[in-house]
């Protein structure tokens, strides 16, 4: 459920990087253990353990991976200008992509679901209106005229992206609606994972299916 440690999950497998998964079940509260708190102070997830290199945050994870292994460097260009293309829109996302996508699902879904809290619809049309300023904004500015984010390659901004993209699928709400740029965009990461991409995602294809059929 975590889209920051489906990004890792997916950079992981696609890359065929050797690593050991250790799933947390943070609905039970095993993220707040002190064993986990030795490898993640925070008690968030993702987290990984290199040989004793604990490193946290899903971007400084990815980034990491791609300096560490030899992976394309498409993902995260050697090239200065070309790195800097990605690091602006990873510096974008915290307060924009991620943040704003990321509230409206948990107002309109998951606090609601998980902990019996009614709908906050003010909460809720606050977020939606943010929310399509950033889908606005990746449609006509980032996407424009260029086939993925950072330019005309895959990056790891694109795989965190679309990671927080799906969440508001599973609060009903389609970010590709009226969105063309946006949508190709989309096709075109997710064939670029897969088949990775469906298995991370199942469970949200699983929430989004069953908000669908409720009344």
């Amino acid at each position: 459920m975590s889209q920051p440690s489906r990004a890792v999950y997916m950079f992981l497998r696609l890359n065929k990087i050797p690593y050991e998964d250790c799933v947390l079940n943070v609905f039970e509260g095993e993220h707040k253990t002190e064993e986990y708190a030795a490898i993640n102070p925070f008690q968030l997830v993702p987290a990984i353990d290199d040989n004793g290199f604990n490193l946290t945050e899903s971007v400084a994870i990815l980034r990491y991976l791609c300096r560490e292994h030899k992976v394309a460097d498409h993902w995260y260009p050697s090239d200065s200008k070309a790195q800097a293309r990605v690091d602006e829109y990873l510096e974008w996302q915290h307060v924009n992509t991620r943040l704003q996508c990321a509230m409206f699902f948990q107002f309109k879904f998951l606090r609601p679901k998980m902990l019996g809290m009614p709908v906050n619809e003010k909460k809720v049309a606050e977020f939606k209106e943010r929310m399509e300023t950033v889908l606005d904004q990746l449609e006509t500015i980032w996407l424009k005229d260029r086939p993925f984010i950072a330019g005309d390659h895959i990056t790891i901004a694109d795989l965190l992206a679309a990671c927080e993209l799906e969440q508001p699928s599973m609060a009903g709400y389609d970010v590709c609606e009226g969105r063309p740029n946006l949508t190709a965009w989309f096709k075109r990461v997710k064939d670029a994972f897969q088949p990775h991409y469906d298995e991370a995602h199942m469970m949200v294809y699983r929430v989004k299916d069953k908000f669908a059929a409720s009344p």
